[in-house]
């Protein structure tokens, strides 16, 4: 696959960067690959698998090589980002793209479509945790809370270790999960102190506007005109928020669920430390890409 390109892009409170790795092949619609608040780092296995087509990652505002402007809220909602990928877009003039995107950028992406419908081709939403539109909303809203109290009280380590007990939860939240125990950060490698901040990409900027986004189904249906819309979950991960969450937005879209390959992570290849089955994800997408 040919080296990507790193591009600057200014957009209303943000510099960000993004990357475009050209493509072999005649398929002149780029592929978006879209996270948050992951980085583009994190989709280097999956970008591999469509050497032959033009593929584009970023880093949403806030997070890694892209800085919010001075003096910027520290959250960010979903549809400032909505208007950042808008903005990418128009700048590739390739026209409608693709657009792989999962958890936080699946949520951005629905909130893309939701309000520019005619930039996006296809939208493949893979496990968008909008917490508040499972039957159990209101528990898992009070779940999310619960996680960003534990990270505003006692720093990243603590709110990290509720955060990763609360997205490997199986099953219904239920209404005392906030009293329920949970491992000590160092369990999962974290760190036990508090350093003070309060800004980390997820805990801090993005959570609380991610989790508690609903999707304007009604605005989704309507882009059917011009966007088909995907909603995909990881066969091992059926039974977690994120893709309990799709599973009922793909219900109120009265579309099927895609059951992609592995879990939440499902396209990772060792970024992060973490292995889902990629190739198996990517042949999955490209069937649905295609399809």
């Amino acid at each position: 696959m040919a080296e990507p390109t790193t591009h600057t892009l200014e957009t209303d409170g943000a510099t960000l960067r993004y990357d475009v790795r050209p493509g072999t092949g005649t398929e002149p619609r780029p592929l978006l690959l879209i996270g948050s608040p992951m980085d583009a780092t994190g989709f280097t296995t999956l970008a591999s698998h469509f050497a032959d087509r033009t593929v584009v990652t970023y880093d949403p505002r806030g997070v890694g090589r892209s800085e919010t402007a001075e003096g910027a809220p520290v959250e960010i909602l979903p549809e400032e980002h909505a208007d950042d990928l808008a903005r990418l877009i128009e700048a590739l003039d390739a026209g409608p793209a693709d657009v792989f995107a999962s958890s936080g950028g699946a949520v951005n992406s629905l909130a893309l479509v939701a309000r520019r419908p005619e930039l996006v081709h296809t939208l493949v939403a893979h496990e968008p945790p909008a917490a508040g539109i499972v039957p159990d909303g209101a528990e898992a809203l009070a779940a999310c809370e619960a996680v960003r109290a534990a990270y505003l009280e006692d720093g990243l380590g603590a709110g990290m270790a509720r955060f990763i007990a609360l997205v490997g939860h199986e099953g219904p939240i239920p209404a005392d999960w906030a009293d329920l125990p949970v491992p000590p950060p160092e369990t999962f490698g974290l760190p036990a102190g508090d350093d003070g901040r309060r800004d980390d990409p997820l805990l801090g900027r993005n959570m609380r506007g991610c989790t508690s986004y609903v999707p304007d189904t009604e605005a989704l249906k309507a882009a059917a005109a011009t966007t088909r819309i995907v909603v995909a979950a990881g066969e091992e991960s059926r039974e977690q928020l994120a893709a309990r969450a799709g599973a009922a937005l793909a219900d109120r879209l009265g579309s099927p669920l895609a059951v992609f390959p592995s879990h939440h992570g499902g396209f990772l290849g060792g970024e992060f430390g973490q292995h889902g089955a990629p190739e198996e994800f990517a042949k999955a997408l490209r069937a649905v890409l295609e399809g």
